[in-house]
């Protein structure tokens, strides 16, 4: 098997950067688009066989160094009881959380019962792989999942899910510590199936004010972790606008801290310090650059990122107007820039 990625994760020293990209098995692939015109995104999410196929057409089309599986983080929201509709629009809960009897009356769903399917896609990818590369498996944060079931789907001001913090903080904790119950077995079934590592998404954990995130998303992004690092996995977490909480998400014990677009890839390094390793961290915008730019921004954040220890990625996921051979000139030039890098002495 393809050791790089786990080898970064863990700041071992390897021959290349390693790269993968969130969101990789998306409609910026033809072949993605082919499978997705058959069938609805929830239901492709729920067909292992599809999303296996799904999961393994990056890997085949680019050369990354690992494959993340085809699913939502919505999956295990749905389990624990809410009516959940999943489209190309974005998300949507119906009945959204709105009562503490709204929330007394979710559920902490068996893993294998509610969601088996996902670690049947984690079995179909390391198949069609031949564990060529390792298998990424992956959910929310408590505090994203909460937002979306709060709110009713996505929002620009978050007011509904900080008037729960506020106003009812006792019924936000039960809220997070259900999430919490949930998402760890969830998680821990993936690796169970052959996950090699595991990425929690705190897609919305920007929001919160460095004193709210302390409070409400900490303890249990810390608690996720340490569950899952028992596990003997290495543990990535990202979150979206969260560079000036860095501080606080290396304060969970993650193994690697993603990083988005929004700080230089060697300031995150200073915060976090030397103990951590870093995935990301190029806008995926900078995709749709002229192709020797592109590789310019490549080869500055693989020398900004340093020998040991990086991840290269997108800063949040890739986009679907992208085109493939610029996501594939991209992958090229980090395993280009790493083998230059390393060579460097």
């Amino acid at each position: 098997m393809n050791e790089r990625l786990l080898k970064a994760a863990r700041r071992e020293p390897t021959d290349t950067t390693p790269v993968w990209l969130m969101r990789q098995a998306g409609r910026y692939l033809p072949e993605y688009r082919a499978i997705r015109a058959q069938l609805p995104f929830l239901e492709l999410c729920k067909r292992p066989d599809l999303a296996a196929e799904v999961t393994v057409q990056p890997v085949r089309r680019l050369g990354v160094d690992a494959a993340i599986i085809f699913s939502d983080i919505l999956i295990p929201v749905e389990a624990m009881g809410m009516e959940l509709e999943l489209g190309d629009k974005g998300p949507h809960f119906p009945h959204p959380l709105r009562t503490p009897a709204d929330v007394d009356g979710l559920r902490v769903p068996d893993p294998v019962e509610r969601t088996g399917f996902v670690a049947e896609v984690v079995r179909g990818t390391r198949k069609l792989l031949e564990d060529s590369v390792p298998v990424i498996g992956f959910c929310g944060a408590p505090f994203t999942l909460a937002a979306y079931m709060v709110e009713g789907g996505g929002s620009k001001s978050y007011i509904q899910i900080k008037r729960l913090l506020f106003e009812q903080p006792e019924v936000a904790h039960r809220l997070f510590e259900k999430l919490t119950r949930t998402l760890i077995p969830y998680l821990q079934m993936q690796v169970e199936a052959g996950a090699r590592i595991v990425q929690i998404f705190d897609s919305w954990g920007g929001e919160l004010s460095p004193r709210d995130f302390v409070e409400f998303s900490l303890p249990y992004l810390t608690r996720m972790v340490k569950a899952l690092q028992e596990k003997g996995v290495p543990v990535i977490l990202f979150g979206t606008a969260m560079s000036t909480h860095l501080p606080l998400l290396k304060r969970t014990g993650a193994d690697v801290i993603g990083l988005d677009w929004r700080i230089e890839m060697d300031e995150g390094r200073r915060i976090l310090g030397p103990d951590v390793a870093v995935q990301g961290n190029l806008d995926p915008t900078a995709l749709f650059l002229p192709r020797e730019q592109l590789v310019e921004r490549v080869q500055d954040i693989v020398r900004r990122a340093g020998k040991v220890g990086h991840i290269f990625n997108l800063g949040h996921g890739i986009l679907p107007p992208t085109d493939p051979d610029a996501a594939k000139t991209l992958v090229d030039a980090v395993h280009a820039a790493g083998r230059t890098l390393r060579a460097t002495g």
